[in-house]
């Protein structure tokens, strides 16, 4: 399943969202979700220790000027990449 987090980890549900992530699912951070993905931050750990893959829009990341305080755990994506994420899994969940 392809999670989409596209709101800062501070205004949504991320216990529900860690709740319902399986092994294999992949979380793309996209808008204000990438601020999700910040190095050393109470969000990313958690994302991290999941057991997931997660993605980060580049150019999100880029628009808002955090290019160097994303963690290098997260890999950095871009909308040719988000295509082939939505293509591998049929199932979307937005959050």
């Amino acid at each position: 399943m392809l999670h989409t987090l596209s709101r800062s980890p501070w205004q949504c549900d991320m216990a529900s969202m860690l709740r319902l992530l399986r092994p294999g699912d992949d979380l793309l951070l996209l808008s204000d979700g990438v601020t999700a993905a910040l190095q050393n931050g109470r969000y990313v750990e958690l994302l991290l220790n999941a057991p997931i893959t997660v993605h980060a829009l580049k150019d999100d990341i880029d628009a808002r000027g955090l290019g160097g305080q994303i963690s290098s755990s997260v890999v950095r994506v871009g909308y040719n990449d988000f295509v082939s994420l939505t293509v591998k899994n049929a199932v979307q969940m937005h959050w």
